[in-house]
């Protein structure tokens, strides 16, 4: 297989955060826009979501300068969008004409370094919770994020299935009502994820298939919740769940080490061994769950360069 990416097939990812760039995206806090005059709390938010767009074309133009081929954008991008006091649409800021252009620019720079952008929205995010409430927010949440993701061009919302209260059926019965009841643009992105304790890959492919929405592939989380599937057989299961769009998937390592009693932390860097072999000739975007984000990430092109190259010679070994 050829392929002009440097790793192979595989594109790989950052999420949210570096370490050594000087990237950095502004937050705020309620209490502290409450403490404003309404015009002064409007301009301070606008101030913010026009530093914060600014602060994404400048990660995509690093990811793209070190060869990271995606990242994921902090889902506080738009700090109290969805707050119920706080809350606020950018056309309605001061200068949210402005603010929209400069998002949108940011997509065109993604476009253009061939960098995929995504969004992984906040555990409270619970589309299949048994409160109403929490619902309706995950719903709210998730669609203000997708008109986020139109502007700069993400390609997904990757959410976990949520609660398992009432049994596994049962939460993903809820989990298909929530997710009828997103918006068009959201419905349209949202991908779920398997996870590390509730929701195996075998539990949430058959909703996936039937619904037609992706399958995030987290390898990890398959290794800390196993079903019985190989991490081949899953790759290749939730691979076909994109259909003709490239598949993402996730990668991280234990920190304390697979023998350990709580194996699910993630560790500062991937262990070269932990990428599966399945993945090295695969075309995919992996996003590199590591604590020392872009560094972890380099290592883990380096790591998969080398099994490549390994790989390679063993071929050749046999053929000779």
């Amino acid at each position: 297989m050829t392929d002009e990416r440097p790793h192979g097939g595989i594109r790989l990812g950052l999420c949210c955060q570096f370490i050594d760039a000087p990237v950095r995206f502004r937050q705020a806090t309620h209490r502290h826009v409450a403490s404003l005059a309404p015009e002064q709390g409007r301009a301070y938010l606008a101030s913010i979501a026009r530093a914060n767009a600014i602060a994404l074309a400048h990660a995509v133009e690093v990811c793209s300068a070190l060869g990271i081929g995606a990242f994921r954008i902090p889902s506080q991008l738009l700090p109290l969008a969805t707050h119920p006091v706080s809350g606020y649409r950018l056309a309605e800021l001061p200068g949210g004409h402005v603010i929209i252009a400069s998002f949108q620019a940011a997509g065109r720079v993604a476009a253009a370094r061939d960098v995929r952008l995504s969004f992984h929205p906040d555990q409270f995010v619970v589309l299949n919770s048994e409160r109403e409430p929490v619902v309706t927010a995950a719903v709210r949440e998730l669609d203000a994020m997708a008109e986020i993701a139109e502007l700069v061009g993400a390609q997904a919302l990757t959410v976990h299935a949520g609660s398992a209260a009432g049994g596994v059926p049962a939460a993903l019965e809820r989990l298909e009502h929530g997710l009828d009841r997103l918006g068009r643009g959201a419905r349209a992105l949202v991908a779920l994820e398997n996870d590390d304790r509730l929701f195996s890959v075998s539990d949430l492919l058959p909703l996936c298939e039937r619904l037609r929405v992706p399958l995030v592939y987290d390898a990890h989380h398959h290794r800390c919740h196993p079903d019985g599937l190989s991490v081949a057989h899953a790759t290749a299961l939730a691979a076909a769940t994109w259909g003709d769009r490239e598949p993402w998937a996730h990668l991280s390592s234990p920190r304390d080490g697979w023998g350990s009693a709580n194996p699910r932390p993630h560790a500062d860097y991937i262990d070269p061994a932990d990428i599966p072999d399945a993945w090295l000739d695969r075309r995919m975007t992996v996003d590199v769950e590591a604590k020392a984000k872009e560094r972890a990430v380099l290592a883990t092109g380096q790591a998969v360069r080398e099994r490549r190259a390994a790989a390679a010679a063993c071929g050749r070994g046999a053929a000779g």
